[in-house]
């Protein structure tokens, strides 16, 4: 049987209008897959040149398909159970920066590109200090961007009209805002001068954005049987639900060149998304990440098994319906529906979404999904949240890295893989080096943006949950919150 290539479907080409730092499973089902509608219904006319940004990825099976891969979308769609699929044809060409670095340059030079997309999952827009603008590539997603700008700057001799939309997908609040304020710190530092700051100002347009689309990705289980049903082989198949929401913070003139409004895609340009930012990330992805260890280490796999069983699907509605609901500042009816609707998406009668698959950078998840609702629930109730508090003591022991005999395969930056290991290595089976060991970690304002001890009684519940968990079991230990 062939492999999917553009001898087995045609391919449509489209000149290279967009950039984009991933070529993961969630980029390929949201991103692409909407750029793929905009050619289809309008004049768009615009192709995707897909950056690998880290050394292991997917770029050359991308270029050995000649950018085509196969999305099936499953769910409810207008009330119904759908299941559908096409072949996308958005994507020119993948880069992999390890190799291919003054190619990634060139693409720089191409007039006619207008769009830089990214996600690099939430630790990806960060700064570090010893990139500089002669490495090939630099080790940061920004300093990556700063040195590719700058050679827009160059060639088109600081032309305003030839700067970028530039529209981040990370789940991080202000992401355009924070890339911006990093690549200006590269260009300081880097003395690229006021010229090209003045340029990244005046000639570019960051927008913040939220993106919502559950993506379980490549389907290991089910491959087989959908080859068949396609007739080809596709290395990249990739799964997503029907439900989609791209909300975009900026101006409404964008929409002149990527005329969303002229189809039925779910994108929304607003002047403020944070009311959208928050219920969206504390509810569903909140959710996501609270479930994750809990329900793995329980011995459930998929995210339906979780939503579906009697103890852990208990444990994340009350957890979304008592500790986040409660203390977001928005309509609680509104809140209520939007849950309601996330319990089904989970609950998709076609998508088997791995807990591992959600579990890739846990800890900068964690922070950033629900340690927002964790601090606002002891502010506004003057008590912990004992969910949110023993979701956090199942990640500690997740990140121990075993569930019974099996080994966890642990995905998240070397050293918090090694942080952790070192922490568990201190473990004699008291419970005074819990402790010492749920300080130290509380402790790591690396991992949290500040000391947790300093949180009343969150050192104390989360060491009274990782040792009933750790010696009873997390069958037994999640009784105690029932």
């Amino acid at each position: 049987m062939q492999q999917l290539n553009k001898n087995v479907k045609n391919k449509q080409v489209y000149p290279e209008k967009v950039l984009q730092f991933g070529e993961g499973n969630f980029m390929r089902a949201f991103v692409d897959w909407k750029i793929d509608h905009l050619n289809q219904k309008t004049d768009f006319n615009g192709s995707v040149v897909v950056v690998q940004p880290i050394e292991h990825g997917l770029v050359d099976q991308l270029n050995e398909q000649d950018g085509l891969y196969t999305l099936y979308l499953q769910g409810i769609k207008n009330g119904e159970a759908v299941k559908e699929h096409s072949v996308i044809q958005s994507i020119s060409r993948g880069l992999d920066l390890m190799t291919d670095y003054d190619e990634y340059l060139k693409v720089a030079e191409n007039p006619e590109l207008r769009f830089i997309f990214s996600n690099t999952t939430e630790a990806g827009i960060a700064y570090d200090e010893t990139d500089q603008l002669t490495d090939r590539p630099q080790k940061t997603f920004p300093g990556k961007l700063t040195a590719f700008l700058y050679q827009r700057y160059q060639t088109f001799q600081g032309d305003p009209n030839k700067g970028f939309i530039l529209i981040p997908c990370e789940l991080i609040e202000q992401n355009g805002q924070k890339l911006k304020e990093i690549v200006l710190r590269y260009a300081e530092q880097w003395d690229l001068g006021v010229d090209f700051i003045n340029w990244i100002n005046d000639g570019n347009t960051f927008c913040s954005s939220l993106v919502d689309r559950i993506v379980p990705g490549y389907p290991k289980d089910t491959i087989e049987e959908i080859t068949k049903e396609l007739g080809y082989r596709d290395e990249l198949v990739v799964v997503g639900e029907q439900y989609h929401l791209w909300v975009i913070e900026g101006p409404e003139w964008i929409k002149d060149e990527f005329p969303v409004d002229q189809t039925d895609l779910n994108v929304l340009f607003v002047e403020d998304l944070t009311p959208y930012r928050t219920m969206k990330v504390r509810i569903l992805n909140g959710a996501h990440t609270a479930m994750t260890p809990v329900s793995y280490l329980y011995g459930l796999d998929t995210v339906r098994e979780a939503i579906e069983h009697e103890v852990t699907g208990r444990f994340v509605k009350d957890l979304i319906e008592q500790e986040i609901i409660p203390i977001l500042d928005l309509p609680a009816d509104e809140s209520k529906e939007f849950a309601n609707n996330v319990i089904e998406r989970f609950l998709n009668p076609f998508v088997k979404h791995y807990l591992m698959d959600i579990s890739l950078n846990s800890i900068s998840k964690y922070q950033t999904r629900n340690l927002p609702s964790l601090l606002d629930y002891v502010n506004q109730k003057h008590e912990l949240p004992k969910r949110l508090v023993f979701s956090l003591a199942a990640l500690v022991l997740f990140y121990e890295g075993r569930r019974g005999e099996d080994t966890i395969q642990l995905s998240d930056d070397q050293h918090i893989l090694e942080f952790f290991k070192l922490q568990w290595s201190t473990y004699d089976g008291s419970k005074e080096s819990i402790v010492k060991m749920v300080t130290t970690i509380l402790d790591n304002q690396t991992y949290w943006g500040q000391n947790l001890n300093d949180v009343p009684g969150l050192r104390d519940l989360v060491a009274d949950y990782l040792y009933e968990i750790k010696t009873k079991g997390i069958k037994e230990a999640i009784k105690i919150i029932e």
